[in-house]
């Protein structure tokens, strides 16, 4: 093909030149077509190593004139005829006209022009130049999937070049990156490396610089690690191995697997190299962070950020930072961290229109709201797409009428700042309800509160006009003077004086209202008007293990606070437990919900208690609350790091007493309300609303600095968990107005010497000075570290759980069991990411004991029959392998667990000769055998019993067994059939039969009696046909196809067919008696099959 005209500096380097004329030069490279050998070696080992997805064309046509030493390259082939084709073109026409031209610069020149207008003419528009890049993206994937075997359903996400480290020795080569996972390859002087790691198996993923190793990346297993470098980018790589590994583990977790986002929007220009899957997990990433930092609902989608300047209504300045444009909202974050954050709501904007420029407010944007606030952004270079990417979503965006909730915005406006750019401010009234009607009844017996239960359950203080009342009140006015300058509601401007208030502590008539507001749950509840009592109602009178564990707890939650001692409180944490737990199933109910919901509820009504709850299960505090607290014991590990970070000395002494770990778990599931007075956890929940994660990682590490010297004096974890238990019993907060709340956990630790007091507030100003500088994406980057080490510790604890509990009703050893379990599990992750007829859903079941949790369908349990089966059939194999599958699948879903697979195979392996025989006596009768085979058989006699009647000797079912019983020779000494079937029937041979031993009917009754669990009997089994009986002597005889003795054994087997059947005519006695064989790796028995 044409070549854009590139300048080559030594033509000759690895080239051989086939054909010249004075202005072309036809080249082959070296190694290729004719001849090899060493040559060959080291072209084709550096076509490798230089690239992946096409390699280096090995026919080429350079351009040059005589007195130059510079080479073009104009144009290469992959075949001589594509080339000839080419090179055939230049002399007809192009070598005329050169020889006319008297200056060699303009030889070139024209040369040069005259490839141009080729390529133009071939890309005229740039669909053609996108789907050249998108064609050799597919072929680098065609590539992956021929090196390493995988299937179409494995999408290519990216490749890199880089080394892979073996031994000492550096590979280079290329990575592949695909969905489920890693792949190396390389080819060096005709050796070959390859490397496949499936993102679940991956228990490490770091990046790190060394001696041996250069910036390198380290992909760690269970079992070795592997360590690639050289990378171009190594930054991008590592952050996509991130994403993939961390769906993987979503995968593990909660069967959220990775599905591409078919609704992606095309790029506005061709990405060389980079697939739609690659943009698919950028978008998602940007995504996340987005969502991340302004608290919006997991299904925004983010538009491209735009820089611009809005005007501060405050202090009438501009401030540097970017606009984000979604489906739903408008959000601004500045450059410099909490200056200021913005969230519009694209169903509060009326207007939005262009401003005039000027040379203070270059390309404005003015928005404006229903509630008459207006914002003015500037310095928009892309202002008219913008305008009209804002158009099609309030287009988009259902008209509705927002519900007026006590703390929902849309109450009284009050004048602004004067100007139009000046934003009014929004005035809500919290108490909004009437007092005369505090609760209504939904139903005869059950009350519901319209309001904050703290509201109905207010206990007046005995001082009304006490400092406390009046500090209270200070707040309250500092807020209201906040509210008027930026605003109320969800498009407050949110600024670093903001994050001053709440950390003096939210007033108690505002907390609901701001917790609403911080967390993102406003956002959701005026989304989903009524979703919340449609829950209520479907979820009414509906049993479930979730509403058992609620019932028990109900009690608990805070028994000591007066809204929790009758039903009026009680009722109403049922309800918004049982909806949250009907509305997420995969979660449903964890112990320390109904703790953090029952101080939700004093705050907030039942409805706003509920979108707080899911904004904390689902966006805040993510995997807290789920069955194995995924999220607890990630953020615990993360706690452990920034221990050693910033308190290294107490963090190596913590870490032999096995304190942090036992002390972090509590405080983050609870976050602190269960091991501090009500009245302090509260101001630690007012600033995790606002901050996040953060704030809990600060004070607990601003509570272990506190107690260094008493925790370093410690001789056992006991007394550092006394120690830091009377520390947070004594946390008060002595500027609340409200009275105490006696705290359970203080009555139970309170000791002998009391401690002096600790102010909540001093100690949340101590964390911000002492651990403030921890950021939130260092924080997700270490919970990415220890969700890999988290989810892959709980998968070997699983692994060990099975193996214990299947271990007493198999034979086999702890090793085997292991083995086969990393088999099955293997197997079912393929047919989760790979596709088959049932979902992952029911594949994975996560409420099931962990003996239950994977399943398999019928061709995954085929392909784990051959590869580990004792029983080898060639091609019969495949049919028995379906029938041992449906033997197995009891409960007749199409699926098998672990243990009936280990089951079925025990009996295969382990099994005695009695044991052998009945599995394989089961697998010739229903339900193993398929109905369809029962008529095949029916219909095979039909036609062979019609046929006996023209050939008299002629067998009841033409098989091979029954040809070689018609051919066989006798020297009459075999036993009658009738015989032999009352040996088999007694589990002894004619043998023992006439050597006079008659007691054999007493020691199996010992037998029996010495088995804890008697097992079936071989008289109680189901009497199999002929036609069955039959098929199993197929079986045997395909089962010991190719053996060394598989004439004898064959004879074997037509000596038990023989002796089944006394009514065959025309029967021959089998000559040269043989040794018997057993079903498995077993002793040298007599073959007998129930009959």
């Amino acid at each position: 093909m044409w070549l854009s005209p590139e300048e080559v500096l030594l033509a000759n380097a690895l080239w051989v030149t086939e054909r010249a004329n004075p202005f072309f030069v036809l080249q082959r490279r070296k190694g290729h077509g004719r001849g090899g050998g060493l040559t060959g070696l080291l072209v084709g080992t550096l076509d490798v190593v230089l690239d992946s997805s096409a390699r280096v064309a090995p026919y080429r046509i350079l351009h040059q004139t005589q007195d130059s030493q510079v080479y073009w390259n104009i144009a290469c082939g992959s075949s001589r005829k594509e080339i000839t084709k080419h090179w055939e073109w230049l002399e007809a026409n192009l070598l005329q006209t050169l020889s006319v031209f008297e200056n060699e610069e303009d030889v070139t020149t024209f040369v040069k022009g005259k490839i141009q207008g080729i390529l133009a003419e071939e890309n005229k528009n740039q669909e053609a130049k996108e789907e050249e890049d998108s064609g050799k993206f597919k072929e680098a994937e065609l590539k992956m999937r021929k090196l390493f075997g995988m299937p179409e359903e494995e999408k290519l996400v990216n490749y890199y070049s880089c080394s892979y480290w073996k031994g000492r020795v550096p590979w280079q080569g290329w990575v592949y990156l695909s969905v489920n996972h890693l792949c190396f390859y390389s080819f060096l002087l005709g050796k070959e490396v390859k490397l496949v790691i499936g993102w679940v198996d991956v228990t490490q993923l770091e990046k790190n610089a060394t001696l041996l190793f250069p910036e390198c990346i380290k992909v760690s297993t269970r079992d070795q690690e592997h360590y690639l470098s050289m990378f171009l980018n190594i930054g991008e790589t590592f952050k996509l191995m991130e994403q993939l590994a961390n769906i993987a583990m979503r995968q593990l977790l909660d069967n959220e697997g990775f599905s591409e986002d078919k609704c992606l929007p095309k790029p506005k220009s061709t990405l060389k190299h980079v697939s739609a899957l690659k943009r698919d997990l950028d978008a998602r990433a940007k995504n996340e962070r987005y969502r991340s930092t302004f608290q919006l609902p997991r299904d925004e989608r983010l538009e491209r950020p735009h820089g611009v300047h809005p005007l501060d209504p405050f202090n009438k300045m501009h401030i540097m930072g970017q606009m984000f444009v979604s489906n739903n909202y408008i959000c601004f974050a500045s450059k410099e961290e909490d200056a200021c954050n913005l969230i519009i709501p694209l169903r509060e904007v009326s207007i939005v229109e262009k401003a005039d420029s000027s040379s203070v407010l270059p390309s404005p944007l003015s928005i404006s709201t229903k509630n008459k606030m207006t914002f003015l952004f500037a310095n928009l270079k892309d202002r008219d797409f913008l305008v009209q990417r804002i158009s099609d979503f309030l287009q988009r965006t259902p008209s509705r009428k927002r519900a007026q909730s006590p703390n929902s915005p849309g109450g009284q406006v009050s004048p602004g700042l004067g100007g139009a750019s000046s934003p009014c401010s929004l005035t809500l009234s919290p108490g909004a309800a009437s007092d005369s009607k505090q609760f209504i009844f939904s139903d005869e017996t059950t009350p519901t509160a319209t309001q904050p239960l703290m509201c109905i359950f207010r206990r007046e203080s005995p001082e009304e006009l006490s400092p406390k009342m009046a500090k209270e009140k200070m707040k309250e006015e500092s807020w209201n003077i906040h509210f008027f300058e930026f605003g109320r509601g969800v498009c407050m401007y949110r600024t670093a004086k903001t994050r001053d208030l709440v950390l003096k502590g939210l007033p108690e008539s505002l907390r609901g209202e701001l917790w609403l507001l911080f967390s993102g749950a406003l956002n959701e509840m005026l989304m989903h008007p009524g979703y919340y009592s449609g829950l209520v109602k479907e979820s009414m009178g509906k049993d479930s293990l979730a509403t058992e564990e609620i019932e028990r707890d109900l009690h608990r939650s805070m028994p000591e606070h007066p809204a929790f001692q009758n039903e009026l409180g009680i009722a109403a944490l049922r309800r918004v437990l049982t909806a949250y737990a009907f509305r997420n199933p995969n979660i449903g109910y964890c112990q320390a919900m109904n703790i953090v919901t029952s101080v939700l509820l004093l705050y907030c009504n039942e409805e706003e208690a509920f979108w707080l709850l899911i904004a904390l299960c689902e966006r805040m505090l993510p995997d807290y609350y789920n069955t194995r607290v995924v999220g607890a014991l990630v953020d615990q590990g993360v706690f452990e790091d920034l221990t050693r970070d910033h308190l290294p000395l107490l963090y190596e002494w913590m870490q032999e007493l096995g304190v942090i770990s036992t002390i972090s778990l509590s405080w983050f599931l609870t976050l602190f309300l269960s091991v501090m007075p009500f009245e302090s956890a509260v101001v630690v929940v007012d600033c995790f609303f606002y901050e996040g994660i953060k704030v809990i990682f600060q004070v607990s590490l601003a509570v272990l600095e506190a107690n260094m010297e008493k925790l370093l004096n410690c001789s056992d974890e006991g007394e550092a968990m006394t120690i830091l238990g009377r520390y947070l019993d004594n946390v008060c907060n002595t500027q609340t107005a409200s009275p105490p709340i006696p705290h359970l956990h203080a009555i139970l630790t309170s000791g002998d010497d009391p401690l002096p007091q600790v102010d909540i507030f001093e100690l949340i100003k101590a964390s911000y000075e002492k651990f403030g500088s921890i950021q939130a994406g260092a924080i997700e980057q270490m919970r990415f570290k220890q969700r890999l080490k988290v989810i892959q510790t709980l998968e070997d604890s699983a692994k060990r759980s099975v193996v214990r509990a299947i271990l007493t009703d198999t034979a086999f050893s702890i090793e085997e069991l292991e083995e086969l379990y990393v088999l099955f599990k293997a197997k079912h992750m393929t047919s989760c990411y790979w596709g088959s007829s049932s979902t992952a859903a029911e594949r994975h079941d996560l409420n099931q004991p962990y003996l239950e949790q994977y399943r398999i369908d019928c061709d995954q349990f085929t392909d784990l029959f051959l590869a580990v089966s004792p029983w080898a059939c060639g091609v019969h194999s495949q049919v028995l392998a379906g029938r041992m599958f449906r033997l197995l699948d009891q409960n007749k879903d199409s699926l098998i667990s672990f243990k009936e697979f280990v089951t079925g195979l025990s009996g295969m392996y382990h099994g005695d000769l009695v044991e052998k025989l009945k599995v394989m006596y089961r697998l010739h009768l229903p339900p193993a055998i398929w109905p369809e085979e029962e008529s095949a058989l029916e219909a095979t006699r039909y036609f062979t019993e019609e046929a006996q009647s023209h050939r008299p000797y002629a067998t009841h079912l033409l098989s091979d067994v029954d040809f070689l019983l018609i051919c066989g020779a006798s020297d009459g000494t075999e036993p009658s059939g009738q015989q032999m079937q009352e040996g088999a029937r007694n589990g002894r041979t004619v043998k023992d039969e006439k050597s006079g031993s008659q007691d054999y009917r007493y020691h199996l009754r010992l037998w029996a009696q010495e088995r804890e669990n008697p097992k079936e009997n071989i008289k109680e089994l189901p009497k199999m046909n002929q036609e069955q009986f039959i098929e199993m002597c197929k079986t045997l005889y395909n089962m010991f196809s190719e053996d060394p003795a598989e004439s004898e054994l064959y004879h074997a087997i037509a000596n038990r067919r023989y002796a089944a059947t006394p009514d065959w005519r025309g029967r021959q006695t089998i000559t040269n008696p043989v040794p018997r064989r057993t079903l498995g790796n077993g002793d040298n028995t007599a073959l007998w099959c129930p009959g």
